[in-house]
């Protein structure tokens, strides 16, 4: 467990907020976590870094925003959009989702740019 590091959403954010800078790419992430439910931080913390990870990599992007309510998250972005990008990211936080009852969205919105969007609880029905 060498170089593992607690995953938390408020680190996530404050993380992404200078990954996008440092990108070029406009962060409107929110200042506060509060709002989430506090079982579901940790998860939340893990899409925030895969989804901005994936803006970063993938987007081509000029702006990002993170969007938070008590069960559900969503990360969107005004890049190129296209298909899922390859890789393990997306499938492993699908199977972190799934393991806790959520459902995750993942794809290109109109009229550009990528959507991921994680429910759990009531949200996910």
């Amino acid at each position: 467990m060498s170089g593992y590091r607690e995953v938390t959403l408020a680190g996530e954010l404050a993380r992404g907020r200078e990954l996008l800078r440092a990108s070029g790419v406009t962060a409107d992430l929110p200042g506060a976590t509060d709002v989430v439910d506090g079982a579901y931080q940790e998860l939340f913390g893990w899409v925030v870094r895969e989804g901005l990870t994936n803006v970063v990599r993938h987007a081509r992007a000029s702006r990002c925003t993170v969007i938070l309510s008590e069960a559900a998250v969503e990360v969107r972005d005004d890049g190129v959009g296209g298909a899922t990008p390859a890789g393990n990211g997306l499938a492993g936080l699908r199977e972190r989702v799934a393991a806790a009852g959520g459902s995750v969205e993942a794809g290109p919105v109109s009229p550009r740019g990528w959507r991921l969007r994680v429910s759990l609880g009531p949200e996910a029905a």
